[in-house]
């Protein structure tokens, strides 16, 4: 078993339930009708709702001469705000199990996709800041689109915090992007099969496949000897 020097975990769908396609879709149609579309096709609102890249964004914009940067700021906003919402209405929750993490003793990190500032909102509202040393989300911009996950970039940023190197950590996160962002970054990975990926089949292979956060306690603390 590798001894592992900190855990870094992915959010949504890992610390909390994540946003459902319908309030992601919900945000998408409500950003085209701030900048004047009434009428997106499905295609559009889809590429946007499943993790656009920025040449799809800016392919978009061009097919309804949107200014892209306006476009996304409003995409980001009111993703945000339907996000906040969902939590405030009980809609979305933390897992029960994320107390496990309270019983790791090395430093530990957050990396997600989602927004740094929804990052910061969810840690707050369900006491979870103590629980550990940094954070990142991304920015609200359209640059961050180049840097989320399977980049590197924001794990490099965690690590570097941390004081770690990245053999020596290992990332918990469910969802291939974060398979492959870490195995790129040098990091081991462990891929939480919660209910909404249970049944999704990965290109890469992580390191370990787990259940839940419980497990990956026992399986980094078990290292430790």
């Amino acid at each position: 078993m590798t001894e592992y020097d900190a855990v870094v975990f992915d959010s949504d769908g890992v610390l909390v339930e994540p946003p459902t396609l319908e309030a992601k879709l919900e945000a998408t149609h409500a950003a085209f009708r701030e900048v004047g579309v009434r009428d997106p096709d499905d295609e559009s609102v889809l590429e946007i709702v499943h993790g656009t890249t920025v040449d799809e964004l800016e392919s978009i914009c061009r097919r309804y001469d949107l200014e892209p940067a306006a476009f996304w700021d409003a995409r980001e906003r009111l993703d945000e705000r339907r996000q906040l919402e969902a939590f405030a209405a009980g809609d979305r929750d933390r897992y029960d199990d994320v107390a496990a993490i309270d019983d790791l003793t090395g430093p530990r990190g957050v990396v997600s996709n989602n927004h740094h500032s929804t990052i910061a909102f969810v840690l707050e509202r369900f006491d979870l800041a103590s629980l550990f040393e940094t954070y990142y989300g991304r920015e609200m911009t359209i640059e961050s689109l180049r840097l989320k996950k399977p980049n590197t970039h924001y794990l490099e940023c965690a690590l570097s915090d941390l004081g770690v190197a990245p053999e020596s950590t290992l990332y918990v996160g469910d969802s291939e992007s974060d398979v492959v962002a870490a195995t790129r970054a040098g990091m081991d990975v462990a891929f939480v099969r919660r209910a909404h990926c249970r049944d999704a089949t990965l290109s890469v292979d992580p390191t370990y496949e787990v259940a839940d956060l419980y497990a990956v306690t026992e399986l980094v603390e078990s290292g430790r000897g």
